[in-house]
């Protein structure tokens, strides 16, 4: 998590710095430029009055002596704006007013002294001057009478502009050094949580609990990641438990046929001792024992796969699966079945589990009721478009609770029988795992059929119940909620 938190920290400080340099170059580049401009605005200004000034009066030498005692001369004129340096020739280059700094005069400048046309320009773009740099025009009065020459020191501005651009420097560096810090910061409280969440999961991998507390704090991303997994080892560790409850019971519930086959099969070594009758009965005993051996470990393996079903959601007539289920049952036990419908009992399910819990109710009811004569009825009937049942925990009994108009109504299946019927006490615990009633423990079954209808029902958004019915006997079912199950595809 560390390298995490300085990529964070590296990356605030190379944005700020590309940022902060970027800023920084195009404003040094700017402001540069306009001083470098407007000095040199200033610089030709100035030059361009002293042409017109010599060109407009006849001017001598004498005239931009630097001695006017008034300060109303044209040298005033030309050193008030500009603060220039000025410096004035006679005739043949001779220097008759000696600037400060003096300025050094060439040849060309020479010429220009002598030059009959005034106004006439040469100019120095670059001129070291005690160590400093100046720009200098040299403007001729015309006549042979001299010469003007104007300079403008610019070293002073490279040297305010190298001053500047120091300070840029400096700034861009104190950005990047502010910005890393701010960037670690920053990268260690969004990390923090993150460590605390990595923790959290070494702590699982190391020591394989589940049930441990993961920290969630905050609504960002880093919180939903944590929120969600808390739900997953919370389901993981759901899972665990159901598992292992499961081992257990199936384990405990093995051991009785598994005790008795031993038993019988080690009656086999003495079978030639035994009168015929003992050996039929012995091998009738083997022979059930086997089918409900049989009959348990089938039901473990589709209650085991219940809790992982993989099997697609899909659109499904629940009315046309009762019909499926209660030919086979007719075929099977003999018995009349018959099946009611009412509305639109389409729901979104997966068809072989739903099967499922419907053939597990019909076989519950046609053990229960072994000798009746009347018929087992199934009725699959919807509950209203837009309504969710809600299952009374007392009674078993339904009622509907509105819901958002426009969402597809729960459906209810239920079987009833004319059976002995189930006692008060044994209503809440039937769809519990391996549980089976007193009076049921001499029939064969092992006591999964209701657990796997539970299991079904819930997967699918519905509910398992089970009552009395008047005038006698059970009804068992489920409801299958309007939403479906989730499709974990």
């Amino acid at each position: 998590m560390s390298s995490l938190r300085a990529t964070f920290t590296v990356s605030f400080a190379a944005v700020a710095a590309a940022v902060t340099v970027l800023v920084g170059f195009l404003s040094y580049d700017a402001a540069a430029r306009l001083v470098r401009v407007d000095q040199q605005t200033v610089f030709a200004e100035v030059v361009q009055d002293l042409r017109d000034q010599v060109r407009e009066h006849p001017l001598g030498p004498g005239d931009f002596a630097s001695s006017d005692p008034d300060h109303d001369g044209p040298l005033d004129d030309i050193i008030r704006p500009s603060r220039t340096d000025v410096q004035v020739l006679g005739p043949g280059g001779a220097i008759v007013d000696r600037g400060s700094p003096p300025l050094p005069v060439n040849s060309h400048d020479r010429a220009i002294t002598d030059d009959g046309t005034a106004g006439k320009l040469e100019e120095h773009k670059e001129v070291d001057v005690a160590g400093d740099r100046y720009r200098v025009a040299t403007v001729a009065l015309g006549g042979g009478r001299g010469a003007v020459q104007v300079a403008q020191q610019f070293s002073d501005t490279e040297d305010l502009l190298r001053e500047l651009q120091q300070r840029t420097v400096l700034l861009v560096g104190a950005v990047v050094i502010a910005a890393g810090l701010f960037g670690w910061w920053l990268a260690r409280r969004i990390t923090r949580r993150l460590v605390r969440l990595a923790g959290a999961a070494e702590d699982v991998a190391r020591t394989g609990r589940l049930g441990i507390q993961v920290p969630v704090t905050g609504y960002d991303e880093v919180g939903r990641l944590g929120r969600s997994f808390d739900r997953m080892l919370g389901r993981l560790a759901q899972s665990e438990e159901d598992q292992r409850r499961l081992v257990q019971d199936a384990g405990h519930e093995l051991r009785t046929p598994l005790t008795s086959l031993r038993t019988n099969i080690s009656m086999l070594r003495r079978i030639d001792e035994l009168p015929p009758a003992a050996r039929e009965e012995l091998v009738a005993d083997l022979a059930l024992e086997s089918r409900e051996l049989t009959d348990l470990v089938n039901e473990l393996v589709a209650l085991a796969a219940g809790q992982s079903d993989t099997e697609p959601v899909r659109r499904l007539d629940l009315a046309d699966l009762a019909e499926d289920v209660a030919i086979a049952a007719r075929r099977r036990t003999g018995r009349g079945i018959t099946v009611r419908v009412s509305g639109d009992t389409t729901v979104d399910g997966r068809p072989n589990a739903l099967q499922r819990a419907i053939s597990n109710l019909v076989e519950n009811a046609a053990k229960f009721d072994e000798e009746g004569t009347e018929p087992i009825e199934m009725v699959v009937e919807a509950m209203g478009a837009g309504r969710r049942v809600a299952v009374d925990a007392d009674s078993g009994r339904s009622g509907a609770d509105a819901v958002a108009a426009g969402r597809p109504g729960p459906v209810r299946v239920e079987v009833l029988d004319r059976g002995p019927g189930i006692a008060d006490g044994d209503l809440v615990r039937i769809f519990d795992r391996f549980y089976r009633a007193a009076d049921a423990r001499s029939l064969p079954g092992s006591g999964l059929g209701l657990s796997i209808v539970r299991e079904v029902a819930t997967a699918h958004g519905g509910t398992p119940f089970a009552f009395r019915r008047d005038g006698g006997g059970t009804v068992i079912g489920f409801t299958v909620g309007g939403d479906g199950p989730e499709d974990e595809g």
